[in-house]
C-alpha cells in the first residue's frame, strides 16, 4: 500500500512547477483571422510610412506580433501582402500576361481593353474605392504611387519604351487612373455609360502614345 503524499511537498512541487518559464510558442496563433488582420494593419502601416521598398517582412511581423513565416503562410509574400494591404483584386502577373503578349504597337489597346474587362462587370467595385481612398488620404495615395508605378505600369512600359521610362509610366498613370475616376467615382457622361470599343478607340491611342510614341 502506497504512503500518502505529504501535503507540505505536494505544495513545494505545485509552486516548482508554476515558476517553470515554457518557451514561446512560434508559428501560427490561434484565431487565423485574427493573424491575418493583424498583419494587414501592421503592413498597412509600414509600407505607408517606408514604401515598398523600405518595409520588411521582419517588422511588419513583428509589429503585428507573429513570426515572419506567418507573412508566407497567409500571404506568399511580400508583393502579395502588399496587394492584399492595398485591397487590390486583381494579380499583377495575370495582368501582365494577359496584355504584354501580342504586337508592341497595339500594347496601349490590350490594356485599356482589359482594365475595362476587369472593372466594367463591377461597375468599378474595389477601384472605386481604391480612387475614392486615395484622395483622401496620404497614406492611401503612397501605397497607390508604389503599386501603379512598381507593379504594374513599370513592368509595361519597360516592355515597349525606347527611352524615358519613369516619365512614360507616369503619363500612362494618367491615363489608366483618370480614366478609373471618370468613368467609375465621378461617373461623367457620356463616358461613364460609353460602350468598351468606345472607350478603347478614344483612350488607347493617347496611351500607345506615352508607351512607344516621341515625347516632348
Amino acid at each position: 500500500m502506497a504512503a500518502p503524499e505529504d501535503p507540505v511537498g505536494r505544495e513545494s512541487r505545485i509552486g516548482r512547477e508554476s515558476r517553470i518559464v515554457r518557451p514561446r510558442r512560434r508559428g501560427r496563433r490561434p484565431g487565423g483571422a485574427d493573424t491575418r488582420a493583424q498583419l494587414l494593419a501592421a503592413a498597412r502601416v509600414e509600407f505607408a510610412e517606408r514604401g515598398y521598398d523600405g518595409a520588411t517582412v521582419r517588422v511588419i511581423a513583428e509589429r503585428a506580433g507573429v513570426d515572419p513565416a506567418m507573412v508566407n503562410h497567409w500571404f506568399g509574400g511580400k508583393e502579395a501582402l502588399f496587394l492584399a494591404a492595398l485591397d487590390f483584386p486583381i494579380d499583377p502577373d495575370t495582368l501582365l500576361g494577359r496584355v504584354l503578349p501580342g504586337p508592341p504597337e497595339q500594347l496601349g489597346e490590350r490594356v485599356v481593353r482589359m482594365f475595362l474587362s476587369v472593372w466594367d462587370p463591377s461597375g468599378g467595385g474595389p477601384l472605386t474605392a481604391l480612387i475614392r481612398s486615395v484622395a483622401a488620404h496620404d497614406e492611401a495615395a503612397r501605397m497607390m504611387r508604389e503599386f501603379v508605378v512598381r507593379v504594374v505600369i513599370a513592368r509595361v512600359v519597360a516592355s515597349v519604351a525606347p527611352d524615358r521610362v519613369e516619365l512614360r509610366a507616369a503619363l500612362c498613370a494618367t491615363q489608366i487612373i483618370g480614366l478609373g475616376m471618370v468613368r467609375y467615382v465621378l461617373r461623367l457622361e457620356p463616358l461613364a455609360s460609353a460602350p468598351p470599343e468606345t472607350v478603347v478607340a478614344a483612350v488607347a491611342p493617347n496611351l500607345q502614345r506615352y508607351l512607344t510614341g516621341p515625347l516632348p
